[in-house]
């Protein structure tokens, strides 16, 4: 798939709270196809500290106003500069990158915790405009960790839960009733541990499952390899021969 850099402006700033915000970009022409799945390589303006571009996942995509939602945890010097930016500023694109969710099965799940949900999103729209509605269960340790919530409504059978019991059920996405349904297809983004036990979960069950990997990354092309996996074809670029894998790839990397 080809790859653009573009300079897109921000058109709208939403704050969710002291952890999250998200941007929703706009492409001064037309986007080309985004898989969901895929992410961004983001140019940092106007800081001499953050050499360089850092890696988010596309959470939404709206082809009829050509723009991309980002949903970005601020979480250090970069995605903090980006928080301070404002409506009419441009941020620099390299995109779209990896490769994306398969989008297979009639009865599909998506497991997401913390900032892992932003892919999930494009990914359920994508289903519900192909006449499939997942059901969508959504975790984090608090309910502020589980940002745009609400989004996620109108494309599938929502559910969440909290550590703090907070929202939803508590416990674990995992210990969540829904996570026992019977699906055809799991997909998961989120922290290494809870998608290496919804992994296990799939294969022991026999569900095909596909993971979203949140390795640190500097190039996005594949070239400094820092995002290396250990598959079990050998290691593997997260940033080009990923971010999404098939579960059944990573067997070492989901029993260690």
């Amino acid at each position: 798939m080809k790859k653009y850099i573009t300079d897109f402006t921000i058109i709208e700033k939403h704050i969710f709270n002291e952890n999250y915000f998200s941007l929703t970009l706009q492409h001064p022409q037309h986007l080309p196809e985004i898989e969901a799945g895929q992410f961004v390589e983001v140019y940092i303006p106007d800081n001499k500290e953050v050499l360089l571009r850092r890696p988010i996942s596309i959470h939404d995509v709206d082809r009829d106003a050509n723009t991309i939602k980002l949903l970005i945890q601020k979480v250090g010097k970069g995605t903090s500069t980006l928080a301070s930016m404002h409506e009419g500023d441009i941020l620099n694109l390299v995109y779209p990158l990896g490769h994306g969710f398969s989008q297979q099965g009639n009865n599909p799940l998506l497991v997401g915790g913390g900032a892992g949900i932003a892919p999930l999103l494009y990914l359920s729209k994508c289903l519900k405009a192909k006449g499939i509605t997942p059901t969508i269960l959504l975790g984090g340790r608090t309910e502020k960790l589980i940002p745009s919530r609400e989004e996620f409504k109108p494309f599938g059978t929502l559910a969440l839960a909290t550590e703090d019991g907070s929202i939803g059920e508590k416990g674990l996405v995992t210990q969540h009733p829904l996570f026992q349904g019977s699906y055809d297809h799991i997909y998961t983004c989120g922290p290494t541990p809870m998608m290496k036990a919804v992994a296990r979960y799939a294969m022991a069950k026999g569900i095909p499952c596909e993971v979203s990997l949140e390795n640190l990354m500097a190039c996005g092309i594949g070239a400094c390899l820092c995002c290396v996996v250990d598959s079990d074809q050998g290691h593997k670029c997260v940033c080009k021969e990923g971010p999404v894998f098939n579960a059944n790839q990573l067997t070492t990397w989901i029993n260690n």
